[in-house]
């Protein structure tokens, strides 16, 4: 009898490559992005979750925060920030309110990926760079949220090692950034559209008593509309308050007016 061994095969666990484990990474990134549903988040809770999923897409990543830029009637930049912690907000606050300089500002005047290995002696920003070297974050990549026709606003990215995101990580957070400019786009639009309705919604309670305030200053003074409107107005801005209070206000000593002359004591 001939006596045998019979071998049994057995796989060995393959780890993951670098490149596949940020591959995987950016997939459920773009995922989380994906599950991301405009209205069952307000504006600022849904810039926080971008945040934060970016900082699990992009390799290195210590931290992330996002900038929605937008243009006033004064042709002024407003940021809408949010950070995924507290460093960033920090760094943030340096970049957008104390120095106005920074690598999102050039992110998105230049509408091109920025980045950086030695914030330090980073000669790109020589006042934003030292300062938040010295608070110990070397790397930063910024990211413009970009449409075709404009720009919605940044992702910002800080890991505290130097030489952090390298060519890789800036084509892997360009990736990200893409479909992160249409979720952040499409809830500034719905919240814009929400605020608008609320304003509308507040015209319309006001306006009867707004009616009643310009109908008693034309029987006072035999003013024209326009001009009872105007007076209205004019009052508003001396006091400092609302329209619609100046003209319940006026509406409502009329009243007391009536009542005493109706019930004299």
């Amino acid at each position: 009898m001939t006596g045998f061994t019979e071998g049994v095969e057995s796989t060995p666990d393959v780890a993951l490559t670098s490149e596949q484990a940020d591959a995987a990474d950016l997939r459920e990134g773009l995922g989380d992005l994906a599950g991301l549903v405009a209205g069952s988040l307000g504006l600022q809770e849904l810039l926080a979750e971008v945040a934060t999923f970016a900082v699990r897409a992009i390799p290195g990543a210590d931290g992330a925060g996002v900038t929605l830029l937008q243009i006033d009637r004064t042709d002024n930049m407003i940021e809408a920030l949010a950070a995924s912690a507290p460093f960033v907000k920090e760094i943030d606050h340096i970049q957008y309110v104390t120095l106005q300089e920074g690598p999102c500002i050039t992110a998105a005047l230049e509408r091109r990926t920025v980045r950086s290995g030695s914030l330090g002696g980073e000669k790109m920003w020589p006042r934003f760079g030292p300062r938040v070297g010295r608070m110990g974050v070397h790397s930063a990549l910024s990211l413009p949220l970009l449409l075709p026709n404009q720009v919605v606003g940044a992702i910002n990215v800080y890991a505290h090692s130097k030489d952090v995101f390298d060519e890789h990580a800036a084509e892997l957070g360009e990736l990200f950034a893409k479909p992160a400019a249409v979720a952040v786009h499409n809830a500034h639009v719905l919240a814009q559209a929400m605020a608008l309705a609320t304003q509308l919604q507040t015209a319309l309670s006001t306006r009867p008593v707004i009616d009643q305030a310009i109908g008693l200053l034309r029987g006072r003074t035999g003013r024209s509309a326009e001009d009872a409107f105007a007076q209205l107005r004019a009052m508003s801005q001396s006091e400092h308050r609302k329209l619609s209070d100046v003209a319940q206000r006026i509406v409502d000593e009329a009243v007391r007016r009536a009542r005493a002359r109706h019930n004299p004591t």
